[in-house]
Order: structure tokens, then sequence, then C-alpha cells
């Protein structure tokens, strides 16, 4: 990405009223980070946008945007509507290498209270209505910016639905944009939970075969060219954790054009990759808006946070605005405040870089204690990012088995084949690292199951050998 591309996204985001006097943007060194480009690259744009009049610096305070700009307010400004009530469903989980679950050692908790603690105090008596059905405004403002500088889309806050999460985002917008009968194609294997919903609420539910480039758009064209849905996860596939090539996104993004079908993408962690190259959402290549973006706070701060959004086309925010009011999705005001406050502090791209850093180390020292745990029953695709591997299993196919034995031990992996509605199938486990702290906790975790697991492998490869 060049100086002029960053500039760009400032200016239109100033313009657009996204940003606004005052606010303060993130350091060169962190937005630098953010968007692994040279320093320099970052400095170039902020000189051209101080010069032209946009950005003030202010020393070591930071830089904001002009306080004295005077911009002329869009006459399609979007203005709040009031509704109520969280839709929240939680699963409690307990035991070690759970999948999904962020680094909560290194969350900066006293930060986050004092943010907490500031929200409470500042209640006005007019913010304790019913909340906003879209979401409280500055919070819609806050993720708007980030997606637009880090995420590469061009959204405004009008654009923005806060939701309880992705089980939310997904009902929500088929209960908008669906009739019954509509066909929705889901990746195979996908992410079990969301193919579990989806059993319930999509009558008309198919499945794409997925490999090594992401979702197969040449199966999709050839057996299921009309389809209404289609839901994926291009940046890190879940389970798989492969990319979407660039050619599949465009042949993907064409498809949905010219049969006038949406295309749901599900960036549940594309913040975290572990390479100087950064992969672009596909909503940043969409010239015709026909992709329905989704995101959630729960990878990325908490799960217990129970904050996700959707990015809605914008001939459809209407429609999720009427039913929004029906279904009642509004959330609790003051979960809203404090992250909003968390996002235009910059504390968000902070430790977002700082979790970056640490996924890397925690991938390479479970990787490690696997091999040396293991040795000969698994093998690894990797991939640059993520917050989970797949252990593929070398030989046999007893996944399942050997996921309620490590289960038996409190580990929560989960077998790989599980994750696939069709009959061609792929076995290992899947594990989530985020919270091994050092090579000798894996190790003493992996020791609860060693012994058992090298019978159990042994015995299926001697079975294996005598079927053939």
């Amino acid at each position: 990405m060049g100086y002029k591309k960053i500039y760009a996204r400032y200016r239109q985001q100033i313009l657009d009223g996204l940003l606004k006097p005052g606010d303060r943007v993130p350091s060169i060194r962190l937005l630098a980070n953010e968007l692994q480009v040279a320093r320099k690259t970052v400095e170039t744009a902020y000189e051209i946008l101080t010069g032209e009049g946009y950005f003030v610096s202010r020393g070591a305070k930071g830089t904001y945007i002009n306080p004295e700009l005077r911009l002329t307010p869009k006459a399609n400004a979007h203005k709040p509507v009031l509704s109520r009530s969280p839709d929240i469903q939680a699963v409690e989980r307990k035991g070690d290498l759970r999948l999904g679950i962020p680094a909560l050692d290194e969350f900066p908790h006293k930060k986050w209270l004092l943010i907490s603690g500031k929200a409470a105090r500042s209640l006005r008596p007019e913010e304790m209505l019913m909340p906003p059905v879209m979401g409280f405004l500055p919070l819609r403002e806050a993720i708007a910016s980030y997606l637009n500088i880090s995420r590469g889309l061009n959204c405004l806050p009008n654009q923005i639905f806060i939701t309880s999460g992705y089980r939310a985002n997904l009902r929500l917008i088929l209960s908008v944009l669906a009739q019954p009968n509509d066909k929705v194609l889901f990746e195979d294997p996908g992410y079990f939970y969301g193919q579990q919903l989806l059993k319930r609420i999509a009558p008309n539910l198919h499945y794409i075969p997925v490999d090594r480039q992401g979702m197969d758009i040449d199966y999709l064209q050839r057996y299921h060219s009309d389809a209404r849905f289609t839901i994926t996860t291009p940046t890190h596939q879940s389970p798989l954790a492969v990319s979407l090539s660039l050619p599949r996104k465009h042949q993907l993004l064409a498809w949905a054009q010219q049969n006038n079908s949406w295309v749901i993408e599900d960036d549940y962690d594309g913040e975290f990759h572990y390479t100087k190259k950064v992969i672009p959402a596909l909503k940043s290549l969409d010239m015709h808006d026909r992709v329905i973006y989704t995101g959630t706070f729960s990878k990325t701060i908490m799960p217990a946070m129970r904050i996700g959004y959707i990015v809605m086309p914008q001939e459809t925010v209407t429609q999720f605005n009427e039913l929004g009011e029906i279904l009642e999705t509004g959330l609790p005001l003051l979960p809203q405040k404090i992250l909003a406050q968390f996002l235009i502090e910059g504390h968000f791209y902070r430790h977002i870089k700082k979790m970056r850093l640490l996924y890397q180390q925690r991938r390479r020292i479970m990787l490690e204690a696997i091999e040396t745990s293991f040795p000969g029953v698994f093998e690894f695709e990797l991939t640059d990012g993520g917050m989970h591997i797949v252990a593929f299993l070398k030989r046999g196919i007893e996944d399942k088995a050997l996921a309620t034995l490590w289960t038996e031990h409190d580990l929560c992996v989960k077998p790989l084949s599980n994750w696939y509605a069709q009959t061609q199938k792929r076995y290992g486990l899947v594990i989530g690292y985020t919270n091994i702290r050092s090579y000798e906790q894996a190790m003493k975790i992996f020791q609860r199951v060693r012994v058992e697991t090298m019978a159990l492998m042994g015995s299926a490869w001697k079975t294996e050998i005598i079927l053939r």
C-alpha cells in the first residue's frame, strides 16, 4: 500500500464526516505496523494531510484532525433510531486449547477498567432510554473508521449495524434479505456452529468444497449458480485457515454481481496475520456492493463482550433498520460506550499489534510441542495467520475418537471431520493455541494424553493395514 492510498482514505473519511475535527489518529509507528508498510509511507501521507490542513500535529500528544476544519455536512448524514434489547447466545467451556479464545492474560485489564468507570460515570439521563436499534453512534463511527483504514473498506457509520455476535449476524441478515426457499451456500468444511445454525434457519442449504485456494468457485458456478447467498471466510477459512485466492475473489464477486446474489463475508480473525503480506478484506474489492461484511470483537477483545457488527450494503439500510425495530436487536448501551472509547483512544490498534507478535510466538511453541510429543502422528499446512492450527492425521481417520480422548483430559479440541457436511473429508484435530504461554506448559498439557494417543493411533494404523 502506497502513501497515496493512505492519504486518500483519510481525506475521504474526513470529507464524509467519519473522522471529525479534534479526533485523534493513530501514531505513524502504530499505523505503519498495522498496515505492514514502511513508516516513511505513513509519514509522507500524514505530511500531505498536515500540509493541506486536514491534520495538525501536537508533538508528544499525537496527531489530530484539525479542530478548525469547517466542513459542510453531507445531506445523507445518518440519524440514529432508538430501539432495545440484546440477543445473546453464550456457551461456557472449560479446559485447555479452546478455540477462538484470545490471550486473556495479555489483555489491558487496567486500561479497560479505567475506561469502564469513566463510561459508567458519564451516563446521561437521555442515554437511559431505549438504546439505538442499529447501535451507539460513536461506536459505529469508530468501527467504520477502523475498517476503512485497516481492512480497506469504504463504509459509512450508517452502514454499521451492531449485533450480539456471529449467530446474530447470520440470523439478522437472512431475516432481512432472504425468502424462505432461497438457496444458501456454506463452505465445506465450515464453522461447526455456523453450520448447525444454518441447518435450522436456512431450509435450502448447500455446501461448496474448500481446497488450498479457498472456496471452489468453479464448483459453485457449475452446480449452484442460482444461489441467493454465499457465506464465506475468505481471509482465514474456518477451519482450514487457507485464504481465498485473488482470482477466486474476483470470480466470486463477478458471480454475485451477475446473479444479483449476496456474499456474506465473515472476517472473524482477519486482524491476525503473521507476515508482511496483509490480506485485504473481500469487501475492499467489491465494486457493486454485493458483499455483506461481518465481524465481531469476541476474538480480538473477549468472548464475553458479545458485540458483533454488520456492514450493510447501502441499498439495504432501511430494511435492516425496519426489521431491527421489530426483532428488538439493540444491545445494552454501557458495553458499547466502553468499546467505542477503547477504539477511539487507539488502545485497540495497540492491542492487536501486540497480539499478532504473541500469537506468532505461541503458534511456534504449540507446533514444536506437538511434534515432540506425538512424533509421526500429525502433519501441518501452515498459513500466514489465524488463531488455531489444524493437525492433520498422517494416517487413519480416527479423529473423533482422538478428540474424545483429549476432551476427557480437559483438552477442548475438535475433530476436523465434524466440520464437514459432505462425504469427502479430511481428518485431524482443530487446536487453539492462543493461551499457551510457554513450551513447558504445552509439554505438560500433552503429557496428559501422550501415551494414550500413541496407543490409539498405533491401534488405528494396524487396523488400517489389516483392512487393506
